[in-house]
């Protein structure tokens, strides 16, 4: 009897399978029917994707290697677009700005971060109100950060050096083309803290408790803790906030713009900002040059965001 049920078993399972038992025939596959309304709730939004973003991406691209200036009649004129953006100073100094920016903010974004999620995961009294507040400035416009540290740079912090005799601030950094940049990597940074911190103490808490305890069993410091456990363990994390945290700094605009306008002269203006001051000087065509080279880079880095997080299993 025994027999027979597992035999059943086995053909019945391999019917469903697809297979067929020794004698039987095979039965075959069916496709899976897509349900109409999972088409009801994507078409629509394919749709506006479409014609929100691939549609004029597409013709943007097109329309750099014309002569266009946004309207009216235009004309093929090839690659000279992209040979005067490969030349021109403006363009590379806001690129050599704008990727030296991005990489000196993830740095400090993740190093401060991570520190923070590990003092706000340790055992210290009122952790869970310390994250709240933490995270607050992620849910405020960063053009509203970007205002508030403009007035605080220029004339508080000014102030403040004054009354202290430190003479090297009592003038705004924001004026001074060797120190905006600081400032700009200051309120970046203040603003993206708070995502990348959440990442980092889910990381710091999905480790095992257990881990620590055996660690501290055979005398290990808080130090050896640090880099022997809690880094290795959170590698994921770190690999997946250095990436996606660089990538997102390439884009930065609106801080920006409420600090230093990209100023003093052109020494902090960023590749977005070179792009769309173009739009409004004419140079429609130029600029989709430029911002079809920016798209190149973004996605090169998005590839290498993919690849160098496949297999991770952090998140």
């Amino acid at each position: 009897m025994a027999t027979t049920t597992t035999e059943s078993i086995t053909t019945a399972d391999r019917r469903r399978r697809g297979g067929a038992a020794p004698g039987l025939p095979a039965v075959p596959h069916k496709r899976k029917r897509i349900e109409p309304i999972f088409l009801g709730f994507l078409l629509p939004t394919l749709l506006l994707f479409t014609l929100a973003i691939t549609l004029p991406a597409v013709m943007g691209i097109v329309l750099s290697f014309t002569n266009s200036v946004g309207f009216g009649e235009f004309r093929f004129i090839g690659l000279t677009n992209y040979v005067a953006v490969f030349s021109d100073p403006a363009i590379l100094q806001a690129y050599l700005f704008t990727l030296g920016f991005s990489l000196v903010t993830v740095i400090v974004v993740n190093a401060v971060a991570f520190l923070l999620a590990i003092a706000l995961t340790s055992k210290i009294r009122g952790k869970i109100a310390l994250r709240a507040v933490f995270v607050l400035p992620m849910v405020i416009s960063g053009i509203v950060i970007a205002y508030v540290f403009s007035f605080l740079f220029a004339n508080s912090l000014p102030a403040l050096a004054s009354a202290i005799g430190f003479g090297p601030l009592e003038q705004s950094i924001l004026a001074n083309p060797d120190l905006a940049w600081v400032a700009i990597v200051i309120v970046t940074a203040w603003q993206a803290i708070p995502s990348t911190l959440l990442i980092y103490i889910a990381g710091v808490l999905s480790i095992p408790g257990e881990v620590y305890e055996a660690a501290a069993l055979d005398g290990a410091s808080a130090w050896r803790q640090l880099i022997s456990i809690t880094a290795p363990l959170t590698a994921g994390y770190i690999l997946i906030n250095l990436v996606i945290g660089f990538k997102n700094f390439l884009n930065s605009y609106d801080i920006i713009v409420g600090l230093t306008d990209g100023g003093p002269g052109t020494s902090t203006t960023s590749v977005a900002m070179s792009i769309f001051k173009g739009f409004n000087g004419g140079d429609y065509a130029y600029q989709m040059a430029n911002a079809t080279i920016f798209f190149v880079i973004a996605v090169v880095i998005a590839v290498i965001q993919l690849r160098a997080t496949r297999g991770k299993a952090a998140l």
